[in-house]
């Protein structure tokens, strides 16, 4: 007999806040989303409580949740998942860094984080530059590994980072960067050491140079943080008993898929961008299902959208994700004889702060099972305001999602 499937979407980043040029609506409640619309009138909506009191809100943090894991307890740091993700192996010593390739601004003497993503430098570009980094700066002490476009790994041996601080450079939009650099131990001056250095190495590189004659941003410093040793957590199995696939553009997600012993599904043309490839994602995830019974998919582009603080990309990017996501998942489930279905974002990214937030994000769910059914959490459509004013509350991932894997049968 055929198994029952399991399905969470999670369009990053999706949840807002009103704004005044939508007419007091949010990206979610503005953009046509009907089959979300229709999931939630059909099934139930509630809130979830992704980042835990004291956890920095972001996606390393809210998708540990969705997946059912306490960050409190198997969190270490972001680079560590990014690193199973890219097959490093960390040693008991070793310690991953993220490590971003950024655009710095000089303005007025002072240093700005102007761009995150340094320009949203192509994969191909970056890794050239980080060839070049391990070229010049890697050691017995410090080693380089490429990653996807801004995206990056630095592991660094035998060094303390009990104390040290560091911010995500998306977290600091338009900002004078001096008082965000890393502190808090002795190891910060190695880390601002090879920063410095990387600098210099960008000033001169060839792929800078073509950057600017093309009209483009130059990469032209690097950013590190997300520090953290090799995590120890139980396989989904181990869990919950329960085996499936994850899929998703981002190194750190498919990092806590790893760990959490799902099958790590490499899309063609998954960008964590708006031009990501969709269909592929909605292929590959219906196709893991034939053998496994869950599958996660992973969408970065509402995300970025909000760092760039652009409305029209993010009401854009949701639009698509319904579409070509939701209604493509929709569309696939029907060859299944039963299924249970969970779209939600993995913390709040307002559009005008251009930076995560860690309000409680609004879910919404489906089931065969419930099908038909006339659940007390059913909302009109899916936003966060419908979300909140259902009632139902989660304060925990794990609650949730033991909830989704019993098909939300006591939420009728």
């Amino acid at each position: 007999m055929e198994s029952h499937k399991y399905v969470i979407l999670c369009p990053d980043g999706m949840a807002d806040f009103p704004l005044g040029e939508l007419g007091g609506k949010t990206p979610l409640e503005y953009a046509d989303t009907p089959n979300m619309d229709n999931i939630a009138s059909q099934g139930i909506t509630g809130l979830i409580k992704t980042i835990p009191d004291g956890c920095l809100p972001g996606s390393d943090i809210g998708s540990m949740s969705i997946l059912g894991y306490d960050p409190v307890k198997y969190y270490t740091g972001r680079s560590p998942l990014e690193a199973a993700s890219m097959g490093v192996e960390l040693g008991a010593n070793d310690v991953a860094f993220r490590l971003n390739l950024v655009n710095i601004l000089e303005e007025n003497g002072k240093r700005i984080m102007h761009d995150y993503s340094g320009g949203h430098i192509t994969t191909e570009e970056a890794k050239s530059i980080i060839e070049t980094f391990q070229k010049e700066l890697g050691d017995s002490q410090f080693q380089f590994y490429p990653g996807v476009s801004y995206r990056h790994l630095m592991i660094a041996k035998n060094i303390g980072i009990k104390g040290l601080k560091t911010v995500p450079p998306h977290d600091i939009p338009d900002q004078q960067i001096d008082e965000y650099l890393p502190y808090g131990n002795s190891s910060s001056e190695g880390i601002l050491d090879i920063m410095q250095k990387a600098e210099k190495i960008l000033e001169n590189h060839d792929i800078n140079k073509k950057r600017i004659a093309s009209g483009k941003l130059p990469a032209n410093s690097v950013w590190l943080w997300g520090q953290g040793y090799k995590p120890s957590m139980p396989t989904m199995k181990e869990e919950y008993g329960i085996e499936g696939s994850v899929i998703s553009a981002v190194d750190l997600v498919k990092g806590i898929g790893k760990y959490a012993g799902l099958k790590v599904i490499n899309v063609p043309g998954a960008t964590g961008y708006l031009d990501t490839n969709y269909k592929g994602k909605v292929d590959y995830g219906m196709g893991s299902l034939n053998s496994g019974d869950f599958v996660y998919i992973h969408v970065e582009a509402p995300d970025e959208a909000s760092h760039e603080g652009s409305v029209s990309k993010k009401i854009k990017a949701i639009e698509d994700f319904d579409k070509f996501i939701v209604g493509g998942v929709l569309e696939g489930l029907k060859k299944f004889s039963g299924y249970t279905l969970m779209i939600l974002p993995d913390h709040y990214n307002p559009v005008k702060l251009k930076k995560h937030t860690p309000e409680p994000v609004p879910f919404c769910g489906f089931s065969t099972i419930i099908n038909g059914a006339k659940t007390r959490y059913r909302s009109n459509f899916y936003s966060e305001i419908m979300a909140q004013n259902s009632g139902l509350f989660f304060n925990s991932g794990s609650l949730l999602f033991k909830g989704f894997l019993n098909s939300f049968q006591d939420f009728m």
